[in-house]
């Protein structure tokens, strides 16, 4: 799985989508759906909150890619028990996980005003979350095991 992710994400990137939009769009791919208006809004996530450097938008849309499995979207819905307990264990990984390579988890700390890094570190970023996002659904009963 993780090099059909690899070589997808891969793609994505280089036909222009941003971090944020790719995590929601294989989110989508797994459900078997096309959503183009909310890609289009998960630019407002892209660069660190509209490119202000703030929380990485690999982040951000995977918190989104979380909801968009647990989260509540009509009146005749509810919301996942497991959903805050979900976006904590990613949001706490992340942290360990990337926190310490780059001196934070916003994206002006991942990029470190290198716009190259964006061709060197968000892609290796985007694979590994989108990963711990999918082992995270898995452990909790919305994707099977592939």
């Amino acid at each position: 799985m993780s090099g059909d992710v690899a070589a997808r994400i891969t793609k994505l990137h280089m036909q222009g989508f941003h971090c944020s939009q790719i995590m929601i769009m294989l989110g989508l791919e797994e459900q078997k759906k096309n959503n183009p208006d909310l890609i289009r809004a998960m630019t407002g996530l892209a660069g660190g909150l509209g490119f202000s450097g703030k929380n990485c938008g690999t982040l951000t849309g995977a918190v989104c890619l979380l909801g968009l499995y647990g989260g509540r979207g009509s009146l005749e819905e509810r919301e996942s028990q497991h959903l805050n307990t979900m976006i904590q264990e990613l949001v706490v990984w992340f942290e360990e996980t990337f926190a310490k390579e780059y001196g934070g988890i916003d994206c002006q700390h991942i990029m470190n005003n290198d716009p190259w890094n964006r061709l060197t570190r968000c892609p290796d970023v985007v694979i590994k979350t989108y990963l711990k996002a999918a082992e995270i659904l898995e452990d909790n009963g919305f994707l099977s095991g592939s």
